[in-house]
């Protein structure tokens, strides 16, 4: 993949771009934001990019990438690129501002790092992110054209009618959506997510993304939970009832529930569960006889969404059971279940597959705890919300 001569300039100015790439994805945004700013208004998530989250976050896959290239120069990433492939073709990134990004990028490069940035090093470099450019613009457009479904695949926007309002707890609401379109709906697994597109009071179209949370005959359900000083759940919380139409993307996301008969772990933590919920309401509605062990941390009771949907699907299911740990627990509540999850006791059986959802200290808690316990990390999967600081880990 790599040609031999850049592979010896990467491996030798790795350390020195890791170090400064903290640097450089700043300058680079404010570059490509007063140039096009456009891209922050109706594309990229004002949210992360205030509080500095998507900017760690492309500073972490440009580095995995290039890490894997020197660790492994004959094997391709595709486990990375793929759930980068998902995210962008979500929100509509297109092939053509892999251009804009290369173009401001390099020059944030070349701003931070001065004189260390001779034609050798930069060429290197430029054949790193078009590699990783072109592979996930291949990737991208083959996904593309799978979900659209007879639609066209230059536009995956289409408009949803809300159906049903749950009010889930005091900050989660379940939306039940049916095209508006005349068409089917998509099909979907479980443990994808759709994005949503909406307009807000000053005229951006901004975009987020929601996990599946279930469904029914023609319609699919998203959860949404309204964060303190979300723009977009607070828009449609505020805003969004019965008989309004919404943007929706196709069901995208590479972490789903795969085929199979061997026991299943089902770890998450606050609204972590909502794509547990729908693989577990997938399973009880396809008679499984699998081992399924559902593991799930809250605040309390009250904070707990899809409680009673936990109990009702694991009663459904002949070989399931369901461990809850709340922090604070309102009432009676077992000391063993007090705190923050803790697997030690519960059995997770050899040969277990294991998907987890939720913030990064829980994913790094259990995903430590399922390695002590003898579970190959290849057989544990997990998705989180926002963007993905833990590529490569």
């Amino acid at each position: 993949m790599l040609s031999a001569k850049s592979a010896e300039v990467i491996e030798a100015t790795l350390p020195v771009v890791g170090a400064a790439i903290g640097d450089i994805t700043p300058r680079f945004y404010d570059r490509m934001f007063a140039a096009r700013p456009e891209l922050l208004r109706d594309l990229f998530n004002r949210g992360n990019q205030a509080n500095g989250t998507q900017r760690q976050a492309l500073a972490g896959s440009i580095a995995a990438f290039a890490s894997a290239l020197i660790a492994h120069p004959d094997q391709r990433p595709d486990a990375m690129l793929a759930r980068i492939a998902h995210k962008h073709v979500s929100v509509g990134i297109d092939n053509e501002q892999y251009k804009i990004v290369h173009e401001h990028l390099f020059a944030a490069i070349v701003e931070v790092l001065g004189e260390a940035v001779t034609p050798e090093v930069a060429a290197a470099w430029d054949e790193v992110y078009w590699l990783m450019a072109n592979a996930l613009i291949a990737v991208e457009d083959r996904l593309r054209a799978e979900v659209a479904a007879g639609g066209d695949p230059a536009d995956l926007w289409r408009p949803y009618t809300v159906v049903t309002r749950h009010q889930e707890t005091g900050t989660v609401t379940s939306y039940l959506v049916r095209p508006a379109d005349g068409r089917p709906a998509p099909a979907s697994r479980p443990g994808q997510y759709v994005s949503v597109r909406t307009e807000l009071p000053d005229g951006a179209r901004q975009i987020r993304q929601y996990s599946l949370s279930g469904g029914a005959d023609g319609a699919l359900r998203f959860t949404v939970k309204r964060e303190a000083g979300g723009e977009v759940s607070g828009h449609l919380d505020d805003h969004l009832r019965a008989g309004d139409t919404i943007e929706l993307s196709p069901p995208l996301g590479d972490i789903v529930l795969a085929d199979g008969d061997g026991p299943l772990l089902l770890a998450s933590a606050g609204i972590g569960n909502t794509p547990m919920t729908a693989m577990l309401d997938h399973l009880a509605a396809t008679g499984s006889t699998r081992r399924i062990i559902s593991v799930h941390g809250d605040r309390d009771q009250l904070s707990h969404a899809f409680r009673a949907d936990l109990e009702q699907l694991t009663a459904k299911l002949p070989d399931a059971t369901a461990h809850v740990f709340y922090e604070q627990p309102l009432g009676e509540w077992p000391t063993e279940r007090t705190g923050l999850v803790d697997l030690s006791s519960v059995d997770v059986p050899a040969g277990t597959t294991a998907y987890l959802c939720g913030p990064l200290p829980f994913l790094r808690a259990v995903r430590g705890q399922l390695l002590a316990a003898g579970i190959p990390a290849a057989d544990i999967h997990y998705e989180v919300f926002g963007p993905d600081l833990w590529l490569g880990a």
